[in-house]
């Protein structure tokens, strides 16, 4: 367990602190852990018992109780002056890439007046680490980078969303075309060799 989640980008600073808060659940997917808020509700209840109250919370994965928790968790965070504001909370909320990393990486810089040591060095390019072959293509790119939580909330918007998809379309454009100058043998096309001889009737 440890591994994964160093592998998740935690640094082992926050994994040692993690498990000293004696949390009521375990981390196990950092991206999905603290999707719903209420993990990040007891963490600072450890440090504001009188002002984070977890009975009005919940540990529930729908929409509408994400939602609930990190409206109140926002209003703490103004009240209390946390730096966290609603973009952060958008894309931990919607388990958007490794967004809860920084996310956690706030709180315990807030929370402990430490900054973190001993980050994992994460790959600026994760296509570098993939195989050509499985590579993501446009249509697993809009998939994954669309939640349907978002197409309820912060794209319900059409032109938003419409917006959004065409970055996300413009983004894989613009690798492809980085990754035809880098490896221009993969984008050959390989035009069958017809053979000069003629095959003799029987």
């Amino acid at each position: 367990e440890r591994s994964w989640l160093l592998m998740a980008g935690l640094s082992r600073d926050i994994l040692k602190w993690l498990q000293s808060l004696d949390l009521s659940y375990s981390v196990k997917n950092v991206k999905r852990d603290f999707a719903n808020g209420f993990l990040v509700a007891e963490i600072f209840s450890r440090y504001f018992p009188h002002d984070i109250q977890m009975h009005s919370y919940d540990n529930g994965i729908s929409l509408p109780k994400k939602l609930a928790n990190w409206e109140l968790l926002e209003k703490f965070f103004l009240k209390k002056r946390v730096p966290i504001g609603r973009d952060m909370i958008d894309l931990v909320m919607h388990c958007k890439g490794t967004a809860a990393v920084p996310l956690l990486e706030t709180i315990y810089t807030c929370l402990t007046s430490k900054k973190v040591q001993n980050t994992f060095v994460r790959a600026n390019n994760d296509d570098e680490l993939i195989p050509p072959f499985a590579r993501a293509t446009a249509s697993f790119e809009l998939k994954q980078n669309i939640k349907d939580s978002e197409l309820m909330t912060t794209l319900q918007d059409e032109n938003t969303g419409k917006n959004r998809s065409s970055e996300l379309l413009q983004d894989h454009d613009k690798t492809l075309r980085q990754e035809r100058l880098l490896e221009p043998g993969r984008f050959t096309a390989a035009s069958p060799q017809r053979s000069s001889q003629r095959v003799a009737p029987r």
